[in-house]
């Protein structure tokens, strides 16, 4: 059967054998089904020599039909970043350790990436957040985010004393380690570890979950996912915030700056094997009812 995906893109994290190895094996199975491979120019730097076609992260979306992401859900929620702009859809391949997002096991390879070539899959769109950074009226820093974008102190033990705004109607003042505003991707990480609630992915929602708040009566927020959130840093913070997007970028914030997280118009287009399901997911990655298997 001809595949759809003439033109595939291979984004691994380079500092892994383990992803290096599965990559390779990538390459091996593509050409043998004479399809072209695009490396991305850090991933390419990892191989041995070859003559594979390579591009930059930022390119790779444009002059691909496909990209595989090769690693744990990090490598996934960096290259999505980069690639929702293009609505190329995204394959992951699992060298991590829980993998939400890339869920073929490396030993699958062979079987579920050529049954995704051969037309047997699915396809889900996954919403991003985007953030701006305001200084007295001036933007300062804008990033995106896949699964979360996290306010906190940068040091530990401070509490942070901010506002929160959401569609222009002021929700409360707060004191607490910070807050983390959360996509449903996003709902199964950090958010998580916080005590928010999991949520499916495809809920148009967004989570506000209170880190450590100092209030018995500030619970996780979910709201629609449409909505402006804006956050105004208190004046009277000794501390300079920071926010973290996806854990990855890091903005650096003054008491008094104003951050606006909206959802990103563009999404990302994940590509699952057939058969995908959510909560199989849940329960193999979070272990739900496994006492009972044997029970």
């Amino acid at each position: 059967m001809t595949s759809q995906f003439r033109n595939i893109g291979l984004i691994g994290r380079v500092d892994s054998d383990l992803v290096r190895q599965s990559v390779q094996a990538l390459v091996v199975l593509l050409q043998q089904r004479e399809l072209t491979v695009v490396l991305e120019e850090e991933t390419s730097k990892a191989l041995d020599s070859h003559s594979l076609q390579v591009a930059s992260r930022k390119l790779i979306g444009e002059v691909c039909d496909m990209v595989i992401v090769v690693g744990g859900d990090g490598s996934l929620l960096g290259a999505a970043r980069d690639l929702a702009r293009h609505d190329v859809p995204v394959l992951g391949i699992n060298r991590g350790k829980l993998g939400f997002l890339t869920d073929i096991a490396p030993e699958d390879i062979e079987t579920g990436v050529s049954c995704v070539l051969e037309g047997n899959y699915e396809t889900e769109t996954r919403f991003l957040l985007e953030t701006e950074l305001k200084r007295a009226g001036a933007v300062v820093g804008q990033s995106d985010a896949f699964n979360d974008v996290v306010l906190h102190s940068g040091q530990a033990p401070k509490m942070l004393s901010f506002e929160l705004y959401i569609e222009g109607e002021f929700v409360y003042s707060q004191r607490s380690d910070g807050l983390i505003v959360s996509t449903p991707t996003g709902s199964t990480a950090y958010s998580l570890s916080g005590g928010g609630p999991i949520m499916h992915p495809r809920l148009n929602a967004i989570v506000l979950v209170p880190m450590f708040p100092h209030t018995l009566s500030s619970r996780p927020l979910v709201v629609d996912g449409n909505s402006e959130i804006k956050i105004i840093v208190s004046e009277s913070n000794h501390v300079s915030p920071r926010v973290s997007c996806d854990g990855q970028v890091n903005l650096g914030l003054q008491p008094g700056d104003v951050l606006y997280i909206r959802k990103k118009s563009k999404k990302l287009k994940l590509i699952h094997p057939e058969g995908h399901q959510f909560y199989r997911t849940c329960r193999d990655k979070l272990g739900w009812g496994a006492q009972f298997i044997d029970g």
